[in-house]
């Protein structure tokens, strides 16, 4: 295999099972899971160095070569996961194939450039804030978070206690619903209702909106017309801010030991991102703790089995290449109060291609009640037959 995305940072051939629901198709591994005989690099030579091979696979690994799939290397990611765009200071950016002008989207990018160029059938990645489904929209491609808990991580790489998922990148609905099953995922009940939050569409930019408006009337075709519904009670700044705040203290509760053990080498963004979390007071930590825990009760209950939130993965296409880090700052912010939505609730959200916008791609998300995983990919896989 030619890497023309600089998508992976190892590449080498593990086959799986001789059968299994995912016999035939290749696949790549985010660069935080543990293979059996190789260190994770986690996006940081550092992190590499300082911690040792893996004496076994990582469950979310070994289901997808159980089932047979082929592994054909480790891919890039932002350095320890701590990053929304893709880009790395120490081993470049991936190449988005599908608008090589932008970032990949982060910090499963090596994951999403390598399904979007089509050098692997599906990546498998993991989702804290948007890493999973921000690359998916950026990229054009399929990528879904699934539901907190449901697939073990073990083996891989903590970020946070409460919102790190297991999650993967396909270029089909088809591909994804084979490897939800690999994970032993349930059919989950028929989603009947879509609800369309106004509140997060009107955070997304007017191009945007009529980029998604044709694959969302087909949608209503299938299901009926989206029941408008306000989600937020209050501001959806205020929810990202709540996530943001449990996100960072977790992240140094986790990682700031080592950060300040061995000093490492952060590229621009990430340093300045570890020395906020470092700053978090422990009071307004509890404090927004105890905010999610009430936000999650409330979206829990506005989404019930058989019915699934739309709305637009991100506010925009993928910032360019070219963009200054205060742009980027800026997007991410705008991006996180729709991204927040699934990381506060635990919920799963799968982001599927629909449009375009300046020749980038732009996403349309449905997020289900918990363990309604494969519902969803049911719903994506409606989305691509309807006429």
């Amino acid at each position: 295999m030619e890497d023309t995305a600089n998508a992976f940072i190892e590449t080498f051939t593990l086959d799986g099972a001789d059968t299994g629901s995912l016999t035939g198709l290749t696949f790549g591994v985010k660069d935080l899971y543990d293979v059996a005989g190789r260190a994770a690099g986690c996006g940081n030579p550092e992190w590499k160095r300082t911690h040792p091979e893996a004496t076994a696979h990582a469950p979310a690994v070994a289901a997808l070569l159980d089932a047979g799939g082929r592994l054909v290397g480790m891919t890039h990611t932002d350095e320890l996961a701590y990053s929304l765009m893709g880009v790395n200071a120490h081993y470049g950016t991936p190449r988005n194939a599908a608008d090589p002008r932008r970032v990949p989207g982060g910090s499963s990018s090596g994951s999403a450039a390598a399904v979007a160029a089509g050098l692997v059938d599906f990546a498998l990645g993991s989702d804290t804030g948007g890493s999973v489904r921000l690359p998916a929209s950026f990229c054009g491609i399929s990528g879904i978070r699934t539901s907190f808990g449901a697939i073990s991580l073990e083996g891989a790489m903590p970020f946070t206690h409460s919102f790190d998922t297991v999650g993967w990148f396909a270029r089909d609905a088809v591909t994804m619903d084979r490897v939800a099953q690999a994970y032993g995922l349930g059919q989950g009940r028929a989603i009947r209702q879509l609800l369309l939050p106004v509140d997060i569409w009107a955070s997304a930019s007017a191009e945007t909106i009529a980029a998604l408006t044709p694959a969302l009337s087909r949608l209503e075709s299938h299901l009926g017309p989206a029941r408008p519904i306000r989600l937020c009670r209050r501001d959806l700044a205020a929810w990202r801010e709540t996530f943001r705040i449990c996100q960072a203290s977790e992240i140094w509760d986790v990682h700031g030991d080592w950060v300040s053990r061995n000093t490492p080498d952060f590229g621009p963004g990430i340093r300045q991102r570890f020395d906020i979390a470092a700053q978090i007071d422990p009071d307004a930590a509890a404090a927004a703790q105890a905010e999610k825990s009430r936000i999650a009760r409330h979206i829990r209950a506005t989404v019930p089995p058989d019915c699934a939130l739309v709305l637009p993965t991100s506010p925009d296409p993928a910032p360019f290449l070219s963009d200054p880090e205060s742009a980027l700052d800026g997007f991410r912010m705008a991006a996180f109060e729709m991204l927040c939505v699934a990381g506060l609730s635990g919920l799963p959200q799968l982001s599927v291609p629909v449009g375009r916008v300046d020749e980038g791609p732009v996403g349309l998300s449905v997020i289900g009640a918990a363990g309604q995983d494969r519902a969803l990919v049911a719903l994506a896989a409606a989305l691509e037959d309807a006429p």
